[in-house]
């Protein structure tokens, strides 16, 4: 049986936090353990020079991000496990597939377009400052992460559901070109993954500040629970679990049963320091042990960079030929042949 394709990846800009977690790296790891499933995991470091300029914060994050997705449970002899600044093939596949993108495409871009919306109010002058290429481009870039590879399904939060259909509608272009190459890939939502809201009601995000880290100390974590915006209401009033930051948050790590309790003593009425307390004691709960392996990790980088190598070399033999594929498409190979 033809195995599917599941590829995704987190971009290396600071520590995973939970938002992380659910978005993309509980479907993905789930997916690896299937058998009719061939896993690509990678850590998107060139993603994170448009808004990481720190070395030595460029350097600790992909160590970091390596470390989480291997805490939790990642099976690198079942999966390919690779940092895409190994795998150079990305890189020339991103400027082929630039060289077809459509400008208007990547105008409608989320992430481009709030930037600009955002200098736009700040009265007349250019919408586009303090923009750059990297940034403008990054859906390329992601593109030639999935198409590379063949993936068939992407794991991704909601909010990434965008650069998916971007993705299909440049590789469409580029089969309609030079015929059949790519793989059209599909976004995967987890029923549970909803975008997490973080500590000040919105999307949680390293942009905002406002992230949890996945794997924070116990005394850490706590605090930063206890910190989420909450409104007024009184312990013994019916709330709401809509728009919700401490249910959300609990709904996407806990079970059916476990949340149909909790949204009861919702409507019967719970005080939010309780609330925080019951959400608290159950992310410590089943965050403690992956932990403890996180902090084994992060004490152990050369094991990590040869389990990497590793998995680049694994990579390589996927992408050098299939790359060698798409520039004899394009027309670039020895003259004369």
């Amino acid at each position: 049986m033809k195995k599917e394709i599941v590829l995704t990846g987190i971009t290396t800009t600071g520590t995973p936090h939970l938002g992380n977690y659910v978005g993309a790296i509980r479907p993905a790891i789930q997916a690896s353990q299937m058998d009719n499933v061939e896993s690509f995991y990678f850590l998107a470091d060139y993603h994170a020079l448009v808004k990481t300029h720190d070395p030595e914060r460029f350097r600790q994050s992909t160590l970091e991000v390596a470390a989480t997705w291997l805490a939790l449970g990642l099976d690198t002899d079942k999966s390919i496990f690779y940092r895409q600044t190994d795998i150079p093939e990305i890189m020339e596949l991103a400027w082929i597939l630039t060289c077809i993108a459509a400008k208007g495409l990547l105008n409608r871009a989320h992430a481009y377009k709030a930037l600009v919306a955002e200098n736009e109010k700040k009265g007349p002058g250019d919408p586009d400052k303090g923009i750059s290429m990297g940034l403008f481009c990054y859906p390329v870039l992601m593109a030639a992460d999935i198409l590379m590879f063949k993936a068939n399904k992407v794991p991704v939060g909601k909010d990434q559901i965008q650069h998916l259909e971007m993705t299909r509608d440049m590789a469409g272009r580029f089969n309609h070109i030079y015929g059949e190459t790519f793989v059209l890939p599909k976004a995967v939502t987890d029923k549970q993954s909803a975008v997490l809201s973080g500590l000040d009601g919105r999307k949680m995000s390293k942009s905002y500040d406002n992230t949890i880290p996945l794997f924070a100390p116990e005394k850490k974590l706590r605090k930063l629970i206890m910190k989420i915006k909450t409104n007024s209401q009184r312990p013994e009033e019916p709330k709401e679990t809509a728009g919700c930051t401490l249910f959300e948050i609990y709904q996407a790590f806990a079970d059916e049963a476990q949340v149909d309790q909790i949204r009861q003593r919702y409507a019967a009425g719970i005080g939010w320091g309780e609330m925080k307390q019951i959400v608290f004691e159950h992310l410590n709960s089943l965050l403690s042990e992956p932990r403890r392996k996180y902090q084994d990790l992060i004490a152990d980088p050369t094991h990590i960079e040869k389990v990497l190598k590793e998995g680049a070399e694994k990579a390589r033999a996927q992408s050098i030929p299939y790359l060698s594929e798409i520039r004899k498409k394009i027309g670039v190979q020895a003259i004369g042949r």
